[in-house]
């Protein structure tokens, strides 16, 4: 069975096929990186404008043709309405003209499941880290349980935002991580609260500590970066504490960061746990882990009628049920 996927939750489009062995085929994707953060309807009509080219390439990079396709599947949720809506016009349009059944899957359990059938961890703790979204998920009693998570901006966004600020360009996560490597730690916030997260004003900080106390920008991106992930690090072990696991997976587009794997894997390594992290070509959003995340779903016998498929940009990670 070969599924195609639909990427369009925030800031790229991506198209993916895989097969149900978890062959990825294709995995085209064009983002969208505007020099003062993403606009809503600025990202939805960069979609719009290479959706059709996108397809085309998938299906040429998989060597298939449009009827080979035997499912379409797109992110339903969250993310930006207007995106979501792209993808989902694109879906409903492929669904329709090829005859082709449809699945609107959510978009953070697809970051988790194309982590785990990449690295093949059973029941993880799972770290999951993007521009978006920032929590520590674990499995329990049918739904993937959110333990910790941010309660201001992903840990993503906020990189990104420090980056423009200070002007460093965007994205940030890779220009800051090379320029930390020189830095040396100073004190900035570091705020949890319960197992939640906050780094609004880690940000602040960091930026004032750039602009207006002149502190040397190797430093400030450092110890950001430290503070930031320490956080993140220390609610996933008080996870691992509670659940018992011993599995961690770190999955998501800031998974790509040496630094926060570093500190990952030294704290499972103490706590005797397995550290796992998603390979680089499907840890941002992508859309294989769409594609995968359809075939999962199909497999186990969930269908969706062409008018069940509405975007819901609040659909959050602990309100899916996971029926496979």
């Amino acid at each position: 069975m070969i599924c195609l996927g639909i990427e369009s939750t925030a800031h790229t489009l991506g198209i993916g096929i895989v097969d149900d062995k978890g062959n990825v085929l294709a995995n085209c994707k064009k983002s969208f990186f505007p020099d003062i953060g993403i606009h809503p309807r600025e990202a939805a009509v960069h979609h719009t404008k290479h959706a059709v080219e996108l397809v085309a390439c998938a299906l040429e990079s998989a060597k298939i043709s449009a009827e080979d396709v035997d499912l379409i599947s797109f992110s339903l949720g969250p993310g930006l309405s207007p995106s979501l809506k792209v993808g989902a016009v694109v879906a409903r349009t492929l669904a329709i003209g090829l005859n082709k059944p449809i699945l609107g899957v959510n978009h953070c359990v697809a970051h988790i499941e194309i982590g785990k059938m990449k690295t093949a961890v059973k029941d993880p703790i799972v770290v999951y880290a993007s521009g978006g979204n920032t929590q520590i998920i674990g499995f329990s009693g049918g739904k993937y349980r959110v333990f910790g998570e941010t309660l201001d901006i992903g840990i993503g966004n906020m990189i990104d935002k420090f980056a423009r600020k200070v002007g460093l360009g965007n994205p940030g996560g890779p220009i800051i991580e090379k320029i930390a490597k020189k830095g040396r730690y100073i004190d900035m916030p570091y705020s949890i609260k319960g197992m939640d997260m906050s780094f609004s004003g880690l940000l602040t900080f960091a930026v004032n500590s750039f602009l207006v106390k002149k502190e040397k920008i190797e430093d400030v991106c450092y110890s950001l970066q430290h503070n930031a992930y320490s956080m993140m690090v220390e609610v996933t072990e008080r996870a691992l504490s509670h659940t018992g696991k011993t599995e961690v997976l770190l999955t998501g587009g800031v998974a790509a960061s040496r630094m926060l794997q570093g500190m990952l894997e030294v704290m499972c390594s103490e706590r005797g746990a397995k550290f796992n992290v998603v390979p680089v070509e499907v840890a941002g959003d992508n859309g294989a882990m769409i594609a995968w995340q359809g075939l999962i779903e199909y497999r186990a016998g969930r269908r969706q009628d062409i008018s069940e498929t509405e975007p819901d940009p609040k659909w959050r990670t602990d309100e899916v049920e996971i029926g496979y």
